[in-house]
């Protein structure tokens, strides 16, 4: 079974910098580059949004309209590992981000499709102070 933990969440000072971590296990039948990575965020009382999504070959990639130029998704390969680094940290961004796992490898047609992915990480807390 397919598991996914993200880390790297924490407390910040409003322009500071984190990169979250998501780490992938349990690939008993594929490999890591079978599978599209996506980053999530839901803000107390609202529904889970999407962030960030990576396909397989790590070259097509989309953001959220509001992160853009602020968040980068990456990925690694050897260490089945997608990354999220989020810079110019603003208080807006505070939520928990989730970290997904899509088999297939093709990012979903809408950032918000939770449908498409088939791994969750149980999330970690993003808290930005003013």
């Amino acid at each position: 079974q397919v598991q996914v933990e993200e880390s790297g969440g924490g407390l910040v000072q409003a322009g500071g910098s984190l990169r979250l971590s998501c780490t992938v296990s349990g690939l008993t039948f594929g490999a890591f580059d079978d599978y599209a990575m996506g980053w999530f965020r839901q803000f107390q009382g609202k529904e889970r949004e999407g962030v960030a999504c990576i396909n397989w070959t790590g070259i097509s990639k989309y953001y959220e309209d509001s992160v853009k130029g602020r968040f980068t998704i990456s990925r690694d390969d050897a260490k089945n590992t997608a990354y999220l680094q989020m810079n110019s940290l603003e208080p807006e961004d505070t939520a928990i981000y989730y970290c997904a796992a899509a088999h297939g490898g093709a990012c979903p047609g809408y950032s918000d499709d939770t449908a498409h992915y088939d791994a969750w990480g149980q999330g970690t807390q993003v808290t930005v102070s003013s």
